[in-house]
């Protein structure tokens, strides 16, 4: 890895406000880094969409240990993202925080397609930390592609974000589908499926970095070390000590998510550390930009409710498309744990860049929604989605089995509310954090999708408990009566974001 110096003289002659007056709806280097992004998320989904499954039919956990696991799990990884965000803005810079987070999910990927069943906890392990250090500072760097009072934003975020579904539309079915034999097994002999779905996880994460590592020339300055003032053999040794801190962390992290106990203890202690690390921080700033920081506070606050009913796709919702739900979709024989794990991400890859220009439309004419009501209005279709997954206990059979379209159907709904709100979401929490804490902003919204993942799990292992002993059809009314609550919650949320939006708005100030 070349030092910060060198960094700076390859990228000289690119100016960052070169990069910021393109012309046309979007920067060219945001093709670059959606990309990069793209394959990253193939492995991340991959992964994510076999967690539970795996944990189930290949580890034999019940399944409220395994929505309780699936939550911890996934609650590591957004935790560690506020981490990974914190050292690449105090030493690593954005640039090589994701080079460093590739490398070890790459090496995550490859321990798990070795041996799954021995190496899973560590496996994993590797991937968190690695997760964690790549995922807030990609996301950053998209921001950094505009000026502060650039409204073509949003629609930026809202394309990247397509580039992040199109990775999860693939990845989500394939691996899992792969790892239960339904797909390519005339090939992939029944003892390896588990080892090569995994194993794919790998390789196009290295496809990722590489993307990234060929087009980094044309970012010009953003990214780059904030310690470039500093002497290098000092900036070196404190990079040197990331990477085995960061290393050393593993078998820490691999204790935690393999005992859930420890993982709730983690959860208590993080958010109000991050909270007072945040006040530390705004005793820096204006009163103007903390009152940005406040704002962006609750936006992180909403947004843990939205993820905590959204991530039951791949806890109660995972168990539902196993157990309760038929394998056709128009007709068409699909998986149906590959169908919960990737339709979402079909409609966000149709969809997103036509609400993008919907908002760039509605701005032209001065009538675009301020970000809290588009906050609010993400809850609202929520609910309709889990409303849609309540209703197809109308439609099941005997046997407990129901409808793959309208199950569906309900994704699609909730879509619109994903395409409302995270897009949004990572868009302002880069127009409302100042320079110097953006990184560690972006970590505390994905650490705000931490505590969604973890309720998730808590949320799903409720359920499951609920639904224990019972016959598939029972089973089926159990799940479907807790989203119609959730549906009921969900729709609350969204009136009371709608209602405080306009003192939410004069926080925000300046920032539409």
């Amino acid at each position: 890895m070349s030092s910060t110096i060198d960094e700076i003289q390859d990228f000289k002659g690119i100016k960052t406000e070169d990069i910021q007056n393109f012309k046309g709806k979007y920067p060219k280097q945001l093709w670059y880094l959606f990309f990069s992004e793209m394959w990253e998320r193939f492995s991340f989904y991959g992964m994510r969409g076999m967690l539970y499954y795996f944990m189930v039919h290949q580890l034999l956990m019940n399944d409220t240990i395994a929505n309780l696991q699936y939550g911890a799990t996934q609650a590591w990884v957004y935790a560690f993202t506020f981490i990974g965000g914190l050292f690449a803005d105090k030493i690593f810079g954005f640039r090589k925080s994701l080079f460093w987070g590739g490398l070890l999910m790459i090496v995550g990927s490859v321990i798990l397609s070795i041996d799954p069943k021995n190496f899973f906890f560590i496996g994993v392990s590797f991937t968190i930390v690695g997760t964690g250090f790549f995922k807030p500072n990609i996301s950053s760097m998209v921001g950094k592609l505009y000026r502060d009072d650039d409204n073509r934003r949003d629609a930026g975020f809202s394309l990247f974000y397509a580039g992040v579904n199109l990775g999860a539309l693939i990845g989500g079915y394939i691996c899992v589908a792969v790892g239960k034999g339904e797909l390519w097994d005339s090939f992939i002999p029944e003892t390896l499926r588990w080892n090569a779905a995994f194993g794919f996880a790998a390789i196009v994460m290295i496809v990722s970095l590489l993307t990234f590592t060929q087009t980094q020339k044309s970012l010009g300055e953003i990214g780059l070390s904030p310690l470039s003032h500093i002497d290098a053999s000092k900036r070196r040794i404190y990079e040197i000590l990331t990477y085995i801190g960061s290393i050393l962390i593993i078998p820490v992290i691999m204790v935690m998510v393999s005992n859930t106990k420890y993982t709730d203890w983690f959860m208590y202690i993080i958010g109000p550390v991050s909270i007072l690390y945040l006040l530390y921080e705004m005793r820096n700033f204006s009163v103007s930009e903390n009152k940005k920081l406040v704002a962006a506070v609750v936006f992180m606050l909403f947004s843990v409710v939205f993820w905590a009913f959204f991530e039951q796709s791949g806890g109660s919702l995972s168990a539902f498309a196993a157990d309760n739900l038929h394998n056709k979709l128009l007709g068409m024989e699909l998986d149906p744990n590959g169908v919960n794990n990737a339709v979402n991400s079909l409609f966000v890859i149709a969809f997103a860049a036509l609400v993008g220009m919907v908002w760039l439309w509605m701005n032209k004419r001065k009538i675009e929604p301020n970000t809290v009501v588009k906050f609010g209005l993400g809850f609202l279709f929520l609910a309709g989605g889990f409303w849609v997954f309540y209703y197809t206990k109308f439609f099941a059979d005997a046997s407990g089995k129901t409808s793959l379209d309208l199950f569906t159907f309900g994704w699609f709904i909730i879509t619109f509310g994903e395409l409302c709100l995270s897009p949004i979401g990572m868009s302002a929490m880069t127009k409302l954090s100042p320079q110097k804490t953006q990184a560690v902003i972006m970590g505390m919204w994905f650490l705000a999708s931490a505590y969604g993942q973890y309720f998730a799990g808590l949320l799903g292992a409720n359920i499951a408990e609920a639904s224990e002993n019972a016959s598939n059809l029972e089973k089926l009314n159990v799940y479907a009566d807790g989203y119609q609550q959730l549906a009921v919650y969900a729709v609350i949320a969204g009136i009371v974001l709608i209602a405080i939006s306009p003192l939410v708005k004069k926080l925000m100030q300046d920032v539409k």
